[in-house]
């Protein structure tokens, strides 16, 4: 089995410095790399706060419309058709919406 001799020999200075130099570079690029690693990371987060966001409100204002729709439907029970038919093209609208969002979003 080999044994591990440490190096006892000194470097010159010029070698020294060469070295310096080289670890400097590698410390640089890995404190690169690892910010762009963050910023990539923060930025996908912003994404996916902002597509629940969207979705969120979406949703908030599809439950208002069913609930208007049911509401005036009894009303006006012979408006039901026409009543569903605008809650349905508005809630395809904002589907159309969340849709664009994911579509920008991502990119």
């Amino acid at each position: 089995m080999s044994e591990i001799v440490p190096f006892r020999g000194g470097l010159s200075k010029r070698e020294s410095r060469a070295a310096r130099r080289e670890l400097d570079r590698m410390e640089a690029r890995a404190q690169t790399a690892l910010g762009r690693i963050e910023i990539e990371a923060d930025l996908q987060v912003a994404r996916v706060h902002g597509l629940a966001y969207v979705g969120k409100q979406a949703m908030q204002a599809t439950a208002i419309v069913s609930e208007l729709e049911d509401q005036l439907g009894q009303m006006v029970p012979e408006a039901r058709g026409r009543l569903g038919g605008i809650a349905d093209i508005t809630t395809l609208g904002m589907a159309e919406i969340v849709a664009d969002t994911v579509r920008k979003v991502s990119r």
